[in-house]
């Protein structure tokens, strides 16, 4: 893995970026100013948005712990397209999908990490329903499920997993608080695989700055029910900023936000988490858009 790697994905984001504005850009008549922009952004902060939007996102990790000589480095660049349904006249449904593409350490015969690999990781799909809420109190439930669809041991853990998944957030005018809790539990798959538990806990503060601008974070504390004490928990925290913007008439939510964990397993973690976020909005037939 190296430069070229990065660049690679780099230039694929910005390609299907592309494309998915010139999409949005011929459906969307109306010309957006700072303040659209501003209401726009604070609405992609509810996972239960009416919004439909595409996001790219670019996680590069420095890792370290004892199976590691130094620093290394890993990668997730996830596809995630949010395209909710209304249900009835106060409710949305939204089926949010996750593609990752992953880069690994992979561990040799010792137990140490030796080389990288590269390739498509496990699908995860999170479903999800509550009140159809641009501000105030916003709350969901539904399940979340992952599929082993990684060609490689270390990219996916080779298991069927579901399990339940909650949210619950605060959208005021300067603030969104909230969080999306989300477990699974394996229930199928590669029996030589070991079973899975794990509980991520996505927490959100941000304030909103005029002009289209919020700082703040939204890092995932992760819980490994199956792991020894020392190697069960990763809590990260974060400080990023984030601009919507408009390209051509198609908004676009621009965000950069390093994470470092105060708590990471001593065996492999990431001590450091550089997110890059771009998230176009597309025109929803329903006219959440």
């Amino acid at each position: 893995m190296g430069p070229r790697f990065y660049a690679l994905v780099l230039y694929g984001l910005l390609l299907l970026m592309g494309a998915s504005s010139v999409l949005a850009q011929s459906e969307m008549e109306e010309v957006l100013d700072e303040e659209d922009l501003e209401e726009i952004g604070r609405q992609l902060e509810n996972p239960l948005t009416s919004l439909w939007s595409l996001t790219f996102q670019e996680n590069l990790s420095f890792l370290k712990g004892d199976l590691l000589d130094g620093t290394e480095v890993a990668n997730k660049a996830f596809f995630q397209p949010a395209l909710p349904v209304p249900v009835g006249r106060d409710k949305v449904f939204i089926a949010r999908p996750v593609f990752p593409l992953v880069t690994s350490p992979v561990l040799d015969g010792q137990g140490w990490a030796s080389s990288h690999t590269t390739g498509f990781g496990d699908i995860q799909l999170l479903a999800a329903l509550g009140p159809n809420r641009s501000d105030g109190v916003v709350w969901g439930a539904g399940g979340t499920f992952k599929f082993p669809t990684a060609k490689e041991d270390e990219l996916g853990s080779g298991k069927y997993q579901a399990g339940p998944s909650f949210l619950f957030f605060y959208l005021g005018k300067q603030w969104t608080l909230g969080t999306l809790v989300q477990h699974w539990w394996s229930y199928a798959g590669d029996d030589d695989r070991p079973e899975t538990s794990q509980t991520d806990i996505q927490y959100v503060v941000r304030r909103r700055i005029p002009g289209a601008w919020s700082i703040g974070m939204g890092p995932t504390i992760i819980i490994d029910w199956e792991a020894g004490g020392d190697n069960r928990l990763t809590f990260p925290i974060g400080l990023g900023i984030t601009k919507t913007v408009r390209w051509g008439n198609t908004p676009i939510k621009l965000r950069l936000e390093p994470q470092y964990s105060l708590i990471r397993p001593d065996g492999i973690g990431a001590e450091w988490n550089i997110r890059i976020q771009v998230t176009p909005v597309i025109s929803s037939p329903f006219g959440g858009s």
